[in-house]
Order: structure tokens, then sequence, then C-alpha cells
């Protein structure tokens, strides 16, 4: 059997049946299954979920007893067939469909035949298969179309043109650049360009900050340079945050939602491992990867520790220059990287979500020294857990006044999609 698409297979598995991040199971399906191409593993799981709702249109056309008579193995595999057979140039259909077959074999037997006989039913009709009529049904046919869920289709259509809403779909999508922060503590930039390029890799600057670089290359996170911490994957978005953060030497940061800690280490090096960073997180495990990350990367300035960020904590009131509030969210911005967000159910949780923003906002707000800075941030691209929070915070906080907004889009920007908001005290605690 293939390594390659039985790695893929059961990263999808872990997806699908343990909603795992893909990113992650992928992660951990490479170390157990070692396959010979890991790109051609992640082009494939990422494409069949990327493509989700799609593939699933089609299919349930193919079966006379519908997409519902299915369960996870088999809908996988016949995912996974359909997306080589029409999406993949490089892969000959014999090989899609019989690896297909083997993994069918191997983990839903009982269904092989089914599977092969799906999917040459597909490359006989592949060419009458249809979207469902634009004219008809408008959110149907985008959410079938570019595969994402219909109130998200609903939700943009809100605030954007169907265009501008079409370019925004259309980029989520998209295979993002691997981009890297380069950790100056360990390295200068022209110095960590050219190890790359001694052992390969392609190299370009980034667009918006100065210690971004795109890499193009296999095993990237196996070298050397990796390990000892020279730099950390971390999209240009986010690396933003950390320079509207603009820690000065020797300054006291409070990162109050930081785990898994990558803006957290970016403030820590542009600080030079002066002052302190106070990173908190609810859960304690998480916390675990920042002072990892931080051993990895030679930073000896974060003290982390456990917090609920709805309460205030009163041993720090007034005590932080600036305050990062990187708020959890919908998560709509990072759908390149995770494209499982795109099928989320929008649930109760979900739309009680500016609450609980505008409510760890209120809180970190109050260790803000007078004339410090507050930082909101989140990494969706949803007005209500954006704009309407932090307008709301400063309808209820006169002593805050707004500096700057930013709205990055993955079609205008290039980046994932992010929102980041300066706010500054003034000199008074009145």
């Amino acid at each position: 059997m293939d390594a390659n698409r039985k790695t893929a297979y059961l990263s999808l598995v872990d997806v699908e049946s343990k909603k795992a991040f893909s990113n992650l199971a992928i992660n951990h399906q490479v170390i157990i299954n070692k396959p010979n191409s890991q790109g051609f593993v992640r082009e494939l799981v990422y494409g069949v979920l990327e493509s989700k709702l799609t593939l699933d249109y089609y299919i349930d056309q193919l079966l006379n007893d519908g997409i519902e008579s299915l369960k996870i193995p088999e809908l996988t595999i016949i995912r996974m067939g359909i997306y080589q057979l029409g999406c993949m140039n490089s892969v000959p259909e014999y090989a899609a469909v019989n690896e297909s077959v083997m993994l069918a074999k191997k983990y839903c037997r009982s269904k092989s035949g089914l599977i092969n006989g799906v999917l040459r039913e597909y490359l006989n009709k592949k060419m009458q298969l249809r979207l469902p009529d634009r004219a008809d049904d408008e959110v149907k046919y985008l959410s079938i179309k570019y595969s994402y869920a219909p109130w998200i289709v609903e939700l943009w259509l809100e605030y954007y043109n169907v265009d501008f809403v079409e370019e925004l779909m259309r980029a989520g999508n998209e295979t993002p650049p691997m981009t890297i922060r380069l950790n100056w503590l360990k390295i200068m930039k022209k110095d960590l360009i050219a190890k790359l390029e001694e052992q390969g890799f392609e190299v370009s600057e980034g667009k918006l900050c100065q210690n971004a670089l795109n890499v193009k290359g296999n095993r990237l996170l196996e070298t050397e340079m990796y390990k000892l911490g020279m730099f950390t994957p971390q999209d240009e978005s986010s690396m933003l945050v950390a320079e509207k953060v603009a820690p000065k030497h020797g300054e006291t940061v409070m990162d109050v939602c930081a785990a898994p800690g990558g803006k957290t280490t970016a403030i820590a090096e542009r600080m030079n491992n002066t002052g302190k960073i106070i990173a908190s997180d609810i859960y304690r495990r998480k916390l675990d990867l920042i002072d990892k990350e931080a051993r990895r990367l030679g930073i000896t300035n974060i003290e982390t520790r456990s917090w609920d960020a709805t309460r205030v904590d009163s041993s720090m009131l007034h005590r932080a220059d600036r305050v990062l509030v990187d708020a959890p969210c919908s998560g709509l911005g990072v759908v390149r990287r995770k494209p499982e967000i795109k099928y989320k159910a929008f649930t109760e949780e979900m739309d009680l979500l500016p609450k609980k923003q505008l409510a760890i906002l209120s809180a970190s707000s109050n260790y803000v020294k007078p004339g410090g800075t507050l930082v909101y941030s989140t990494c969706t691209i949803n007005p209500a857990e954006n704009e309407k929070v932090t307008d709301a915070f400063l309808k209820r906080n006169p002593s805050f006044e707004k500096v700057e907004r930013t709205l990055l889009l993955p079609n205008i920007n290039g980046t994932d999609g992010f929102f980041i908001c300066v706010m500054k005290r003034d000199d008074s605690l009145l």
C-alpha cells in the first residue's frame, strides 16, 4: 500500500472523527507512517479538506442511496479518489482508482467494490456533473463551489459585495506560503538567508514585516537551523501583531491569551530578552508549549501562568506598559491553514464569542499603565468579533483612545485574515 495515501487517509480520518486540526493530524501521521513525499500528502489532505462540500455534492449524485449512506472510512477514500481524478493532474487515473481500492481493502474491505464503482462512475460522468443553479440560490451555489458552510457565505455577504466575497473565498482556498520569522537573538537576516540557500531552499523577503521570510523547500522544520532556534514558522499577519504592540527594551508586557505562544515569543525577541513578559492562558498544558518554544529560541524573559482572562488580577493593576489581547475567535481568517474551520456549525458558543471577547478586553485594560498601550487582535474577519467589540469597549472606556486599526485579508494582502486594533490609555487613572 502506498504510504503517502495511507498517511493522507489517516490524517483525514483524524480530522473527521477526532476533530483534530489538519496541520497537527498530518504531522502526527507523517511521524508514524514515514511517507516518502510529504508534499503529496499535504496536497492531498488540504485539497480534500478545501473542497469537501464540492466533493460531497458530486458524490451524492453518484450514489443511488445518497452520501448519507456512507460512513467516514469509505467516504474519506472516495473523496480522496475523486480529488485525485479531478484536481491532481500529476496522478494517473489508474493509480487514483487502484490505490483507492487498496486503501478500501485495508480499512473498509466490504466497501472496496462500491468505492471502485463510484470512482469509475465519476470518470464516466464528470463532464456532466454541475454545480447548483446560481440563479435559484446564490448562497448554496457559492457554498458548494468554494466549499464553505452556508452561514459563512451569508455572513460575508452582509458586509461585502458578491464579487469581493468570491475573491475572499477563492483566496481562502489557496495554499499559503511557508513564512518564517527570523530570531534576532540567534542570527541576522542575511546570515539566515545564506544558510537556507546553502541547503537548497528558495528564500524571498516578506512584504509586511522586516523579519519575515518566505521559504520554498522540503523538511524545513527538520533542519538544524530550526532546532537551534534560528527561526519560527509564522504568518506575516501574526508577526504584524507583535510589531503593533511595539514593545521597548526593559518594559513589562502582558499577553493574556498567549498560547501557543507565537506572538509572545515574537514580542520577546523584539525586547532582546530584556524586561518581562507575563504570558497567561487558562490551560496550563498550553503554557507548557510556550515554555518549550522559549527554550528552543533562547528566550528567558517570559513568565507563564495559568489565568482566566475574563477575571481581573488585582496584583497587576496598572503595572503593564503594553497589554496584548489576542482573543479567542471564530478563526475565519486562517482557513488557508486550517480548512476544517470552513465547516464549523454556527453554535450558541460562537454566537457568544463577542461577549466573551469584550469581557477579556475589558478585564485586561485594567493592567495598562497611564500612557500605556492596549492591543486587541483576532484571526477572524467577522466584524462582530472585531470592529464591534473594540467600538463597544472604547465607548465604555473613555480613558482609552483608538490609535489605529488594521484589517488584513487574504485576497488583498496575501496573508491570513487578521484584525488588529491599537489603543492608548491617557495619562490619568481617573
